[in-house]
This record gives structure tokens, sequence and C-alpha cells, in this order.
């Protein structure tokens, strides 16, 4: 007979046991972690066959074709986790954000991406009005001039964030967004002769030397090479007319000047803050709240005032014209749109051998 103390203990063992392998103990450990992303089943998830009807039915898809493709689409985690938006409270600061792309290693691919494609730049400026170190500027911000276009599969990245979107505020908006990109790369594909497969990019689904997104690839993409097809992914020429396409149907000008600093003030210009992306204002208009620091700047044009914040130190603000605009249509930063004007001036700088740029 055993002694009262081990069968006390052996009774607590086996009372414990039955616990861990009773079916609450197992429902209880199979309880999804609060706001856990789910991978989507993309060949039988009720909202991917919906979005096949869509396809079938709007663009005369063939259904066994793309129920071919779903089963090849694989969930994107990892583009879930690099999607998801920044910590709120973190303070802005352009000198940092500055410094992260106009520095030598990028200037320095710079000049030689100008170099190889000069003739490619000239003619877009003489097609599209737009000069060569703003479209230098937009690439090597993007891509570092190719390097960096990314790796992801497009439908990967699309099809994830289009039915698996992070639980966030707006969300439904977010996935209707990536689904319409979705639909785009498949009409881009199908259009183009490639297998959607082919398409690689970013982890937000931004293809090529430009990082178009595939609606953006249908709309304003050209075939500047003249080899017959648009090729954003192979083709930095292509690259070249696409970017200066798409500024000018964004309301680039021709000969407009970008941006004029304005001298410190004791008002409060940042009631008048640009947020809608445009040029409103006349100079007289804004006199009573900001002074151009430069006496020269044009009297004739419309401004936007727009705050390039510096952490704890002062705020940069400046008078924008509607070609500053025109860039922020491609990323709606003021810190992305002056980055692409600094990069492109400092590649001039080096490339002219320190002339004005």
């Amino acid at each position: 007979m055993l002694p009262t103390q081990t069968l006390a203990r052996l009774t607590q063992l086996f009372f414990c046991l039955s616990l861990t392998l009773s079916p609450w103990a197992k429902a209880q450990d199979s309880t999804p972690v609060e706001n856990e992303i789910v991978a989507v089943d993309f060949q039988h998830s009720g909202e991917v066959i919906a979005f096949i009807d869509y396809m079938v039915s709007r663009h005369d898809f063939s259904r066994s074709e793309l129920e071919t493709t779903f089963a090849h689409v694989s969930f994107c985690d990892k583009c879930l986790q690099l999607i998801k938006p920044a910590p709120a409270g973190k303070v802005k600061n352009w000198q940092v954000y500055r410094a992260r792309f106009i520095e030598p290693q990028r200037i320095k691919a710079g000049v030689e991406f100008w170099n190889k494609y000069a003739a490619a730049l000239i003619q877009a400026e003489k097609q599209y009005g737009v000069p060569a170190q703003i479209i230098v500027g937009i690439i090597g911000i993007e891509t570092v001039f190719g390097k960096n276009a990314g790796k992801f599969r497009i439908l990967d990245v699309l099809g994830t964030l289009g039915f698996a979107y992070p639980d966030t505020a707006n969300r439904e908006s977010r996935m209707a967004y990536f689904r319409g990109e979705l639909e785009q790369s498949l009409l881009f594909a199908r259009e183009s002769g490639i297998d959607p497969f082919s398409l690689t990019g970013s982890y937000a689904g931004a293809v090529g030397w430009g990082q178009f997104m595939p609606s953006n690839l249908r709309a304003y993409g050209v075939d500047f090479d003249g080899d017959g097809k648009i090729d954003l992914r192979n083709s930095p020429i292509d690259a070249i007319g696409s970017v200066a396409n798409f500024l000018t149907q964004h309301g680039w000008q021709t000969g407009m000047p970008l941006v004029f600093p304005l001298a410190p003030t004791s008002g409060h210009p940042e009631n008048l803050i640009a947020k809608e992306l445009h040029a409103t204002y006349t100079l007289e208009q804004l006199s009573p709240y900001a002074t151009p620091a430069q006496p020269d700047t044009p009297n004739q044009l419309l401004y936007g005032l727009i705050d390039l914040q510096n952490g704890d130190n002062l705020t940069e603000y400046w008078l924008a014209t509607d070609n500053f605009f025109a860039i922020t249509k491609y990323n709606r930063s003021y810190f992305y749109a002056m980055s692409v004007i600094e990069l492109g001036k400092a590649v001039c700088h080096v490339r002219s051998l320190h002339a004005e740029c």
C-alpha cells in the first residue's frame, strides 16, 4: 500500500492531468488572441470568392484561371507587420528625416544614374516639362535608383492587405483600397501579357524603380523606351517617363518654381497650413502672417504654406507653389516632397561640379 502522502500527491497529479486533457481546457487553449490576424485561405474564403465573382462579371476574367491564380497566392504576414502605422505621439523632425535621404551614398548613386540616363532625362524634360533633378530626386528617394524596389510578390501583398488588413480605425477603407489595387494589378498583367506573379515590389504593393501602385501604373505608366511595353521593374527609362507623366497629370507646370523660405515670425502661420495640398493664397493675403525671406519671391504666383517641424527646435515655414504640391500627390508628405527637391538639387550640384542648381 502506498503511503498516505504519496497517494495524495498522485491524486493531485491525475487531477491536473485530467484538466489539461479535458475538452474545456482544449477549448480555452484554442481561443484566438484578441486582434490576432488570421491567415486568409485564398481558395475557400467567401470574400475572395466574391472578389472572383466581381472580376468575372465586371472584367470578363476566366473563373477557372482566377481560381488557379488565387490557389497560388501566399499570405504575407511580414507585409502586415510592416504596414502597421507608427506609434502615435512620435515627434516629427525634418532634419532627422532629411539626413536619412540626403546622404553621400544616395547622392553618388544619383550622379551615376543621371550620367547613364542623361538622354532619357533630357527627353522627359522636353516632353513633359519636368526637370531632370526632380525625376532623379523621386527615383532616388523611392528606391535608391532601383536598388530597393522590393521583392514581394504583388499578388501576395495586395491579397493579404485586401482581405486581412490590420485592425485599425480605417481598416475597412484600407481593405477596399488594396482590393482595388489587386483588381488593377490583374488587369495590368492581362493587358501586358505577363504572369501576374512576375510583378514584384514593396510590402505595400508599389512596383518598380518609381514605386507605382498598380492603378497608377495603368493610368500614368508610359513606354518611354519604345520597346512596346510598359515595364517599370526592368526599364529605368520607362520609369523616368512615367514619373514625369505622373507629375504633369497632377498639375506640374513647366518653369514654375517650387518653394521659398519664410522669415522667422512671431505670428501664428500654422493656422494657414495647406492641408488640402494646393496653392491658394497670394503674397498679399499671407502678408499679415508670413514674410518671404527672399525679396525676389514672385508676387504673381499662388502659394500654400507648409511647415517642416524640427522636434524641439523651431519649425521651418515655407511658401510652396503648385509644383511642390504636384510632388505631394506622389506621397502626401511635406517631408517627402522637400526631400525630393533637396536630393535632386544635391545630385545636380555634385554632377555639375558644384554649379548652381
